[in-house]
């Protein structure tokens, strides 16, 4: 996602280790009886950096079930693929993964574009994929488990506490010009009008964009007392940096956005960052025990003891232990087992307490609002009492005694 940012990373599993200590004919036993499992992200291309931390954290999972005995008794194997940051080439991987090497569950994508690409193969060969990047809702797939946030976790509880806690009233909305930002826009235009707040502006550039001088001259002289952000990618990096060097404050105008991670923070300086505000369900600087434990083995197995952790991240690990609870509770691999026994499975992940909404495929989530600091870790300082139901569709009216995403498909709506 950012090329800005450098870190060497190392992709490494249990399985690996184990092969290269044993005799080859343990080996080829071993493998013979493993369960595979596919992981599908951009190892090349430009999304490669992002995408490899997602693959080394189904890996770590992995390896972590391996040492406990596995799934079924049996040891998982992961088949990676290198979607080499293209759609095309993540379709065609996917086919390959399914099809070729008769995977049932492929962890993987990260982007709703590659998403996109492969869902109609899981469809057709009727295959499961688990996906953790935040998202903006409007799927309903029976083949797809969805483990990150949808936009009722990031914005529902975010537009009515920047209203009421930071006291603003006068919304600039921003974002790149793609699907994820025009329909969290779409969801924030209703709350901040339920809020009894306004918006004064809904503006986009392409994606890469890097020239951000006009766009923050008329966020100045808009009257706006805060900016909802919905830029990604580099493009942030560079809206960050014109903000504050035009002395724009973030204590008077603050940048409270949907899209900013630890990864993005890093790459831009956390001077830029400090005072902004981010609605994500999980942060790296959660301070639990689970959480520093989490922090401490992923840095261990990628062998970097700086390396940091952020929200897909996490959901990318938690969502292969969902994947073995299902697997177990069903007493088979199968993508028809899986889908029987996922729905209502749980599990305390280094964030919190998750669960697989039954009807949805969508997780259930704590949702928290943080407040960069200057050490480029953010400070939690709204959270939500307990995990709330994932509404895919909430933009266009969904809500709990409403569900337009259930077992059956999704509802008939209205773009």
């Amino acid at each position: 996602m950012l090329t800005s940012t450098r870190r060497r990373l190392l992709v490494s599993s249990a399985a690996s280790v184990a092969a290269v200590a044993s005799p080859a004919w343990m080996r080829s036993a071993m493998a013979a009886d493993s369960i595979k499992v596919g992981a599908l992200y951009s190892q090349t291309g430009g999304l490669s950096i992002v995408e490899k931390m997602l693959a080394n954290a189904v890996r770590l999972a992995v390896s972590e079930i391996n040492a406990s005995g596995g799934v079924l008794g049996r040891q998982v194997e992961v088949v990676l693929e290198d979607g080499a940051s293209d759609p095309k080439t993540f379709n065609e991987k996917a086919s390959k993964l399914v099809t070729r090497d008769r995977i049932e569950t492929v962890f993987g994508c990260h982007t709703s574009a590659s998403r996109k690409a492969v869902l109609p193969v899981f469809e057709r060969r009727n295959a499961m994929l688990f996906y953790q990047t935040h998202y903006e809702g409007f799927e309903c797939s029976k083949n797809v488990v969805y483990s990150g946030a949808v936009a009722n976790q990031q914005l529902g509880n975010y537009i009515p506490w920047i209203v009421q806690k930071l006291g603003k009233k006068k919304f600039f909305i921003v974002g790149s010009n793609y699907v994820y930002p025009r329909e969290m826009s779409k969801v924030s235009k209703k709350l901040i009008e339920a809020s009894g707040a306004t918006w004064v502006a809904d503006e986009y550039l392409e994606l890469g964009h890097s020239e951000w001088a006009s766009m923050v001259r008329k966020i100045k002289e808009s009257g706006a007392d805060v900016v909802l952000s919905n830029v990604v990618g580099d493009s942030l990096v560079a809206f960050y940096r014109e903000y504050k060097n035009q002395g724009m404050s973030q204590a008077a105008v603050p940048i409270c956005a949907t899209v900013t991670s630890e990864i993005e923070v890093a790459a831009m300086g956390a001077e830029y960052a400090a005072g902004s505000y981010i609605s994500v369900p999980y942060f790296m600087s959660i301070d639990t025990p689970a959480n520093k434990s989490f922090i401490e083995r992923y840095r261990k197995f990628v062998n970097d003891p700086k390396a940091v952790t952020y929200h897909s991240l996490e959901a990318a690990y938690f969502q292969v232990f969902l994947w073995k609870q299902a697997v177990e509770a069903g007493k088979a691999t199968t993508a028809d087992a899986i889908r029987a026994n996922i729905g209502g499975q749980s599990y305390d992940a280094p964030g919190g307490k998750v669960r697989i909404d039954p009807e949805s495929l969508h997780v259930w989530m704590t949702p928290r609002v943080g407040q960069w600091q200057a050490d480029g870790q953010a400070k939690v300082v709204d959270a939500g009492a307990q995990p709330i139901r994932p509404l895919p569709y909430f933009a266009y009216g969904e809500t709990d005694a409403n569900l337009m995403c259930t077992r059956k498909g999704a509802a008939q709506v209205k773009v």
